[in-house]
């Protein structure tokens, strides 16, 4: 598979899950896009990743123990430091949730079992967003 990023350097996914399987399933997908991904394996790593080395773009689990893809949304967004960072959060539950998640910064979210194309398609829109917003008018 070509990806449609080839002549331009990897933009950088930032993984957020506590299940290895779905890590894994999603660096999979990513990767044979063409971006470059990384991983966090709960809440507070995430923020120490986000903090140290902003990514393009987060996908994030709405539940994991401790500190959740809820709580981690609210504080990437208290951070002023941080420029526009798209926040797309996976989650298996209704739509209570994603209201929830919308009203704290998430910019999507992506329900589980996750389809392959409709993955691709969220996360290609919000960076072709986030590339507009950070452009020069």
């Amino acid at each position: 598979m070509v990806s449609f990023q080839s002549n331009r350097q990897a933009k950088r996914i930032l993984v957020v899950d506590d299940i290895e399987d779905n890590v894994a399933l999603l660096q999979a997908i990513l990767t044979d896009e063409g971006y470059e991904v990384d991983v966090a394996k709960n809440g507070k790593s995430a923020l120490t990743k986000v903090e140290t080395s902003p990514p393009d773009i987060v996908l994030m689990d709405a539940m994991m123990p401790g500190m959740d893809g809820y709580e981690v949304t609210r504080r990437i967004r208290q951070n002023k430091k941080l420029a526009f960072m798209p926040i797309l959060m996976i989650t298996a539950y209704e739509d209570a949730n994603a209201a929830k998640g919308l009203d704290l910064g998430a910019n999507d979210f992506i329900r589980k079992p996750i389809d392959y194309d409709e993955l691709l398609a969220r996360v290609k829109a919000s960076l072709r967003l986030k590339d507009m917003m950070n452009s020069p008018q």
